[in-house]
């Protein structure tokens, strides 16, 4: 069931051929027009650029569910903003009198410490490949931050080792690898000779490569059957060696 009106008006302003432009309440116009609506509350303001970006991020980063990159580009595209806008002292003091550059005066807006948001920017220096296994909570938070520091062609070379090697660098592994990267250590093979390593909470794991097992696997089974096939193989081979040890007992 919808409401009747707006609670909350949109935040306009007037764009140079005479159009009115949304800075904040998108999806407010999108929920109107599914009611039926043809007008929507509106509040003209006189916003430059970068006032116009601090209100959008302000009403973007309030939704629930919000993405680590959506965080992570819209801290940074307020903190941009925020730094241009330069001296003007109601975005440098705050409400105590106390002065405040423009990433503590975010921290305070948004409840975040100051390290936390610095954090999510160093985010925005991931490849997409990466920045969406954080988003999808395959990698965690802290060694993707260390990972940002890589440049784009050792973050490739993660990215290969990773998909080889099954697993995400833990934040000690992504410590080393950006240690390595700023004493000019780092490269393909020390990227992967770190991926290779067996992390604590990880089990040892056989890896066969598949030109050795081809030729035992018939090509009519599927690659998602070939674990299954193989497993059934070892099973029936199992069962070979111990009736064969009962045998030569007797």
């Amino acid at each position: 069931m919808f409401l009747k009106t707006v609670l909350v008006p949109a935040i306009v302003r007037e764009k140079d051929n005479g159009d009115y432009e949304i800075i904040s309440g998108h999806r407010r116009k999108f929920a109107s027009e599914i009611a039926g609506k043809n007008t929507l509350r509106c509040i003209v303001s006189n916003l430059d650029d970068d006032a116009a970006t601090v209100i959008m991020v302000d009403s973007n980063i309030q939704r629930e569910n919000i993405l680590p990159s959506e965080k992570a580009f819209a801290y940074k595209m307020k903190l941009d903003a925020m730094n241009r806008q330069g001296k003007r002292t109601d975005l440098t003091f705050s409400q105590n009198g106390k002065k405040l550059n423009s990433a503590n005066l975010l921290a305070e807006n948004t409840g975040e410490s100051k390290t936390q948001i610095y954090r999510y920017i160093s985010l925005t220096k991931l490849i997409p490949e990466l920045l969406q296994m954080v988003d999808e909570g395959k990698m965690k938070m802290l060694p993707a931050v260390e990972i940002s520091y890589l440049d784009k062609e050792c973050q490739q070379d993660l990215l290969e080792a990773i998909e080889s090697e099954c697993c995400t660098p833990s934040h000690a592994q992504a410590i080393r690898m950006h240690k390595m990267f700023n004493d000019g250590e780092l490269n393909s093979d020390t990227i992967l000779d770190i991926m290779c390593e067996l992390k604590p909470n990880q089990q040892e794991r056989l890896i066969i490569p598949h030109k050795t097992l081809e030729k035992y696997i018939p090509q009519s089974v599927t690659p998602e059957k070939r674990q299954d096939y193989v497993c059934k193989a070892l099973e029936h081979y199992n069962k070979f060696l111990k009736s064969r040890a009962e045998r030569d007992s007797r």
